[in-house]
């Protein structure tokens, strides 16, 4: 198994790297990734296979410059036309799918750029996902938030005037149940107009209690769609099993949520394929269930603690660039996020092109709001991050720079009767 961007650097305990190197050897104490473990629910979509089927048979060295023009010139993006804007061929071509991307954007999206922040209440894992900074194996301070740190935490965001937040745990069924999770929704609807969640992938009943709950919208990142690659970094735990992870976006639409989220971590795989997989994952749900919200974000891989040499592997801005126009032009009604991933300067460029939304105030670590965005010192009391952010701006600096940029900052616009 070749896992050369992560591997050198990453410190584990005696144990843990005892662990690691027994379930590498031994290659049978592993599931097979594409079964179902017990517990887990299948609804038996078609949607995974149309995905997969596109995916595969995807050469992007086949399109042309021409193939390139022919998909700018046409007013409606076919899938086809969809191929050659993520080709290699496109990338001279970067200029005009901006102006083209941008021009959609404007359409449906006037200037307006809606503004979030995240809270991770926990980061306990049952996983072991060899880029992630939460792995079961990864020797890091734990925490997981009671409801009274929650509230607190949430108030600090709230008085920073932030509407909407995006809850997030580790991938624990055990520290982090459906019920607990639950709570923090109950909680974030006191403070929050606009309640999303990142958490593990649960059964259509678990997301209708936790819609029922406060929770307005799920994002789950497929990681890579490349099945292969994905059994290679996903070693252990529930996370490993990937039907059961493609399919959460439809369970949740069946069990009421209004929006879904998807992602691909770019860097995993070829990143023109899982490009190409996220949008299309969108395309046909949005096909099979007009009346949901749907949005795409494209994280890149990020350095993690214990270990800060995991880089993507060849996306460059421009690459990014490019994906990010390519998915405006294919799917202009759907939301775009970029997260704190990526770099300020990058960040004020690509909402006046295509994104529509964007992280601010955002830590990845575990009860150090307080810290990190009132300036007040350390109790000590806090867990460690996820992943290295790049762009730390709080809310009113990044409100007042999407001003400055000519665009109108929109923290909420859903009103509840």
């Amino acid at each position: 198994m070749e896992n050369r961007f992560f591997v050198d650097g990453e410190h584990l305990s005696p144990e843990a790297l005892e662990k690691k190197h027994k379930l590498e050897n031994d290659s049978a104490s592993r599931t097979n990734h594409m079964e179902y473990m017990n517990g887990m629910e299948q609804i038996n979509s078609d949607i995974m296979e149309k995905v997969l089927s596109e995916m595969n048979s995807y050469d992007y060295c086949k399109y042309s410059a021409k193939d390139v023009k022919s998909a700018l010139e046409h007013e409606n993006c076919t899938v086809e036309d969809f191929k050659a804007l993520l080709s290699p061929s496109a990338e001279p071509f970067l200029e005009q799918m901006a102006q083209r991307a941008r021009l959609e954007t404007s359409k449906h999206f006037g200037n307006t750029v809606y503004m979030f922040t995240p809270l991770y209440i926990a980061n306990y894992c049952e996983n072991y996902c060899v880029y992630c900074g939460f792995n079961c194996y990864n020797n890091i301070s734990r925490m997981k938030l009671n409801m009274e740190q929650i509230e607190r935490e949430m108030k600090i965001i709230s008085d920073s005037g932030m509407e909407e937040i995006l809850i997030l745990t580790g991938e624990s069924r055990s520290q982090s149940n459906v019920e607990y999770i639950g709570q923090a929704c109950r909680l974030a609807r006191k403070y929050f107009r606009m309640v999303g969640l990142e958490i593990y992938p649960v059964n259509t009943e678990e997301y209708r209690y936790l819609h029922q709950c406060g929770a307005d919208y799920v994002t789950v990142f497929q990681e890579t769609y490349d099945s292969d690659r994905y059994s290679e970094v996903h070693l252990l735990g529930h996370k490993r099993v990937y039907p059961y992870r493609f399919d959460a976006q439809e369970r949740a639409l069946m069990g009421g949520m209004r929006g879904v989220a998807f992602s691909a971590l770019l860097g995993l795989s070829d990143f023109r394929k899982d490009a190409l997989a996220s949008a299309l994952h969108v395309y046909y749900l949005q096909r099979k269930y007009p009346h949901a919200e749907m949005s795409l974000s494209c994280p890149r891989l990020r350095p993690i603690i214990n270990n800060d040499k995991i880089n993507p592997l060849d996306v460059h801005e421009k690459q990014l660039c490019q994906i990010l126009c390519a998915y405006r032009i294919f799917l202009p009604f759907v939301g775009i996020t970029v997260s704190s991933r990526e770099s300020e300067s990058f960040r004020n460029g690509i909402v006046k092109i295509c994104a529509t939304k964007v992280s601010a105030g955002v830590s990845t670590g575990i009860g150090d709001h307080e810290s990190k965005y009132e300036g007040k010192e350390s109790d000590g009391n806090e867990g460690d991050e996820q992943f290295e952010i790049n762009d730390s701006r709080s809310l009113g600096v990044m409100y007042k720079d999407i001003e400055n940029e000519g665009l109108q900052p929109v923290l909420n616009d859903y009103l509840y009767l």
